[in-house]
């Protein structure tokens, strides 16, 4: 299935090639093949999909009846069940990802759109206040426009859609701008939309690069909110460029999260929580637990078990069902991954990893890695590999773990293994992150906010906490009756009278 049909923007409702007519190849990460070509969208698409998102909004979807736009979100939810045989193959295809983990995604991605349109109806509510019987104020929710929806490379599908799903949920037109490495899912879901019955101007996907589309989507003055997931400095540059138009921004950025082991921690179910966090979607998910602090009497243990583990973790091609680890996204991204591989040693840390098959010579692979006896003041600790590597520390006392654990600049999450509660919770709350968990490994609620703090993002979404990110909140003042307002000017006129 490699050969796919090249891939056209969606805007008011209609496949078109990009105004320039250009287009950028889309590359198998597996056999380094040409997929398919993608239209390249710039400023002029932009404009575009922005005028028409503009008009839909406007004329149709702000107004139309919650119950009625409801109808479409699940109408969306049920189609992506319908494809989710076909979905997930293409998301591996186009992103290296094993197809074990891709079908759960997909499914994923269903759920989101059920979600939100269940969070509408029971959670989408305003406040009311009743003041000495002289006043009724209460609050409303309202769509803010046209939100530009900026997603990464690392779970497109689902991460896609747990924008759209909220946006679109709570009445706002989007416009999408895929991750250029991993296109034909974002394809597929415009189909998938438009096969739906969306007015046509409400949902819009312009590709292309985020120096040109992505810039101009941030800068647009219509545009009115920005929401990104990706790295930091990136993330950076977004809230800067937006800053003239007074943009409301979401970030969800870069991480470095530890996972911390007490001796007294089950160890098997450590271990088990450990390895998938950091090699599950190929390492390259932004709440990996991609550094491991393990206490010192555990920490020969504990390492010998993850070496063993980790020469069994089955590497190769994507698409077969018993692949656990495949190739990653991209050439550049590789070379990336590898250079950090190439710090580790210069730094003085010790580098394990098996050997890749034979099948696996020609595409993106790293071996699943572990960068043993390293120090936290080394880059391999303190920067974002966003690979199947996992940087291996010890630790003597739990005040010496929190101090390490929280020198670092990112605080997306973090991971505690101890069998005394008391202690779970204190070195838990100590840590400087969005998300912990303990005795866990990363299981999602979609009630509860996802966010990160210091350099891993700014803001909350997920829950009723998208809302605030996704509407307006606006104060309606009624007064009950015929209170006294002040007279300025009275006292002069009735001067003049007599």
């Amino acid at each position: 299935m490699e050969k796919q049909k090249d891939i056209q923007l969606y805007i008011n409702g209609e496949f078109v090639n990009a105004a320039e007519g250009k287009t950028f190849e889309n590359v198998n990460p597996f056999s380094g093949k040409t997929i398919n070509l993608v239209a390249e969208g710039t400023k002029e698409d932009i404009d575009r999909a922005v005028s028409a998102a503009k008009r839909a909004f406007k004329e149709e979807w702000a107004g139309i009846k919650v119950s009625e736009r409801l109808r479409y979100i699940y109408k969306i939810a049920e189609l992506i069940d319908e494809h989710i045989d076909e979905i997930a193959p293409l998301e591996s295809l186009d992103t290296g990802l094993p197809i074990s983990q891709t079908k759960n995604m997909v499914a994923r991605a269903a759920e989101n759109f059920r979600f939100y349109a269940r969070m509408v109806e029971t959670r989408l509510i305003g406040e009311a206040y009743q003041a000495d019987g002289d006043f009724l104020n209460y609050t409303i929710h309202k769509p803010v426009g046209i939100a530009g929806l900026i997603t990464p490379w690392n779970a497109p599908f689902m991460l896609e859609t747990w924008k759209i799903a909220p946006a679109l949920a709570t009445g706002n037109a989007v416009i999408l701008k895929p991750a250029e490495w991993s296109p034909i899912t974002a394809n597929k879901l415009a189909e998938i939309i438009h096969k739906a019955g969306l007015p046509n101007g409400v949902f819009n996907v312009v590709h292309g690069y985020g120096e040109t589309a992505g810039a101009s989507l941030v800068a647009h003055p219509d545009v009115q909110l920005i929401s990104f997931t990706g790295e930091t400095t990136t993330g950076s540059e977004i809230m800067r460029n937006g800053a003239a138009s007074l943009k409301r921004v979401s970030m969800e950025l870069g991480g470095k999260s530890p996972i911390i082991v007490f001796e007294d921690a089950e160890m098997e179910r450590a271990l088990d929580a450990c390895i998938w966090g950091i090699f599950s979607f190929n390492g390259e998910r932004c709440t990996a637990n991609s550094r491991l602090f393990l206490h010192e009497n555990i920490y020969d243990q504990f390492v010998e078990a993850l070496k063993k583990r980790v020469s069994q973790i089955v590497v190769g091609n994507p698409l077969d069902k018993k692949t656990e680890v495949g190739p990653l996204i991209h050439l550049k991204h590789y070379e990336n991954v590898k250079r950090y591989i190439k710090i580790a040693k210069e730094e003085g840390a010790e580098v394990f990893s098996a050997a890749l098959p034979d099948e696996c010579k020609d595409g993106h692979y790293i071996s699943p890695t572990l960068l043993l006896s390293a120090r936290n003041h080394m880059r391999i600790a303190q920067e974002e590999i966003f690979g199947p590597v996992l940087t291996v520390m010890k630790f003597k006392t739990e005040e010496e773990v929190i101090e390490k654990a929280n020198d670092c600049r990112y605080g997306l999450a973090g991971y505690v293994w101890t069998n005394n509660i008391q202690r779970g919770h204190r070195v838990a709350q100590a840590l400087e992150s969005g998300m912990l968990w303990i005795n866990s490994q990363n299981v999602r609620d979609l009630r509860i906010p996802f966010g990160g703090s210091k350099q891993s993002g700014i803001g909350r979404e997920g829950g009723h906490y998208a809302f605030e990110f996704y509407t307006e909140t606006q104060v309606i003042h009624l007064a009950l009756n015929q209170h006294p307002i002040p007279q300025f000017g009275k006292a002069g006129m009735k001067e003049k009278e007599e």
